[in-house]
């Protein structure tokens, strides 16, 4: 019996009933059951029924029980009050009662707290009660479907009002509710159908949060695993991989669906596939539902370097959906080899009006002043004084083994097609393709899953094309002769593809020589390239740059352009692109510029008539930029502009 506070007969509190003589009679609450009354104590009733033997009275909505006649001195209608003592309960569950004549007596209320199951240890059959936190409300044409969360597992809620009508319009997202009901399998998984559903008062839901919050910090701790390769640039990055590992494992315990978004090329698929498959294992360690993770992680490529407002309204509008249709929270946003620049803000800043988190693991020279304040975790070299040798590949198998260390058989050659595609000068490349050799990948065969990687990444465009990519790549792929056969094919086809876009566009680069030294190339890609095809305009000019870079060995500028694009490469040449474009938008009137890069590689905008403007104005900056022989385009990612 759980006493929660006293009063006296007239319904007056009283602090304690320390002291007081009187006998108690309890208020039991609506959903109290015969677990919380015990014979011979005294109790609150409403008349539920009169017949000719006696009248039935409720105690609460779930106990009730027969005063006989022989104990009734008067006679009673239905609604009448009255306290009642309980005599018996009977083995067939019936329950005897008598009145309770004493008219001074003191009030205890009681509520029910029933003996709750965690979510892990819920059976088909069992009739249960369960607390937790909501994480989702579907309405379905039937009933509504509520995901609970508690310390040990997530597990789906049905409750039915009427077809298609919102069951407990009360109940939000994020409450903490105490559920009963009964437990059955349904398409393969467990549901709860629902006979109760309370939301928690202010001061227990505040104490169930605090129990929640421990539990899921303990559960969302990642796994100590020993790296791959002993590598002391690494181990600054390791003490950020862990915490982001923390609070990914987290956003699944609390089942918030999580969108990833990397750049489209083999070091952002080498990062995101991994992580992609190691969160899959954990939300379906996680929740009973077997579709769970194919709901709540989505992995999607970007094409430009950095995150577009055309790539976040997308993202946005379907988040926006989800919650609509599906009762979702809003997702975590994890960006992978991408995200870590100023042009990224505008595309933060429209999802910091919906209080989306955001997480960043990237390589490419970051402005943490303009991101860090929009971002939950940002994982990136440079922020130790290192650079972009550690691949986002590599940092991100790192980071999926922490999440899961039962995949890293699977990620064991990733890091040496991380660093290969794009092409890292790190100190431990032989120590990783070494690690790959011994799992049968030779530097060939590496080099030639990264090109199938990126030519896959081409033609699916805005598509994840997820059972293709883990084919290619060889992780969560069940097929290894299929993984061969198709990466033999796919990087013959985009070495034939390269080699018949240079012969296009190679014999029209127009090569001028700056006064600082370096070589300046130019071409028009929309006249002597071929356009809608493998490779796109910006991997055409970085295998146009490369050519000239392994030719002359010294400072080399490409421009690559179109009617209303250019696409920019040096190596030796300190450019500063997204310096260039804003002064640029500034000095070309009308000429509409944008876009942006990084120090050597970078892709602009522009009105088409104002081209010559543009480019002219472009060469004029370049040919002022100071050379530095330690600047690189040879490990930066190419775009697909």
């Amino acid at each position: 019996m759980n006493a929660d506070n006293a009063g006296d007969s007239g319904g007056e509190s009283a602090p304690d009933s320390e002291g007081d003589s009187r006998p108690v009679v309890y208020d039991l609450a609506p959903n109290c059951t015969l677990e919380d009354v015990s014979e011979g104590d005294h109790y609150h009733a409403v008349v539920n029924g009169v017949v000719e033997y006696g009248v039935f009275v409720d105690v609460s909505d779930e106990v009730s029980g027969l005063v006989h006649e022989s104990n009734l001195d008067r006679s009673y209608e239905v609604g009448d009050r009255l306290t009642v003592t309980l005599e018996e309960v009977k083995e067939n569950g019936d329950v005897a009662f008598d009145v309770f004549r004493e008219s001074s007596y003191q009030t205890v209320v009681v509520d029910h707290e029933p003996d709750l199951t965690p979510i892990a240890g819920l059976s088909a059959g069992d009739e249960v009660h369960i607390e937790g936190q909501v994480a989702q409300i579907k309405q379905t044409g039937g009933p509504t479907v509520f995901r609970i969360a508690d310390e040990t597992g997530i597990v789906s809620a049905a409750a039915f009002r009427e077809a298609g009508v919102r069951a407990f319009p009360a109940i939000d997202l994020d409450d903490v509710v105490r559920v009963g009901g009964t437990v059955e399998s349904h398409d393969g998984s467990l549901q709860l159908e629902v006979e109760s559903m309370t939301r928690l008062d202010d001061e227990a839901m505040a104490e169930a949060r605090e129990r929640l919050d421990t539990a899921f910090e303990e559960r969302a701790a990642p796994e100590d695993v020993e790296p791959l390769v002993e590598w002391p640039a690494f181990e600054k990055l390791r003490d950020d991989l862990r915490d982001l590992a923390r609070l990914l494992r987290r956003t699944v315990l609390e089942g918030r669906p999580i969108r990833v978004r990397h750049h489209a090329d083999g070091d952002g698929m080498c990062a995101s596939v991994p992580v992609q498959l190691a969160l899959e294992n954990f939300i379906e360690a996680v929740h009973d539902d077997a579709d769970a993770s194919r709901h709540l992680i989505k992995r999607l490529p970007s094409k430009a370097p950095f995150y577009e407002m055309e790539d976040v309204t997308r993202d946005l509008n379907f988040a926006l959906e989800g919650r609509s249709r599906h009762g979702q929270r809003l997702p975590f946003l994890l960006m992978l080899d991408n995200g870590s620049t100023e042009e990224d803000v505008p595309a933060y800043e429209n999802l910091a009006h919906y209080d989306v988190p955001i997480a960043v693991v990237d390589h490419h020279h970051p402005d943490p002043e303009a991101v860090e304040d929009l971002l939950d975790a940002h994982v990136n070299p440079y922020l130790y004084d290192e650079d972009y040798r550690i691949t986002t590949g590599m940092m991100c198998v790192e980071l999926a083994r922490m999440i899961d260390p039962d995949i890293t058989d699977d990620l064991r050659h990733v890091p040496a097609v991380a660093g290969l595609a794009d092409r890292s000068k790190a100190e431990v490349m032989d120590d990783f393709v070494d690690l790959a050799e011994a799992e049968g990948y030779d530097r060939e065969r590496l080099l030639d899953v990264g090109e199938a990687l990126d030519y896959a990444a081409h033609w699916l465009r805005y598509s994840d094309g997820q059972s293709l990519v883990n084919d290619v790549l060889n992780v969560g792929c069940d097929d290894e002769e299929r993984h061969r056969e198709l990466v033999d094919f796919l990087a013959t086809r985009a070495e034939r593809d390269v080699e018949r876009q240079m012969d296009a566009a190679e014999p029209h680069l127009d090569h001028e020589r700056l006064e600082s030294g370096a070589h300046l190339y130019t071409v028009d890609l929309d006249e002597w390239a071929h356009r809608f095809t493998y490779p796109a305009p910006g991997k055409t000019t970085g295998k146009l740059h490369d050519r000239k870079v392994n030719e002359h060995r010294e400072p080399v500028i490409t421009i690559g352009y179109g009617p209303d694009f250019a696409v920019l490469r040096s190596d030796g040449v300190r450019l500063d692109i997204p310096r260039m474009v804003a002064e640029l938008n500034e000095e070309v009137v009308g000429g509409g510029v944008s876009g942006g890069g990084h120090l050597v590689v970078g892709s602009i905008k522009f009105v088409k008539g104002m081209r010559e403007a543009v480019i002219d104005s472009l060469v004029e900056k370049m040919a002022d930029a100071e050379l530095d022989e330690e600047l690189s385009s040879q490990a930066i990612v190419e775009t697909d502009d």
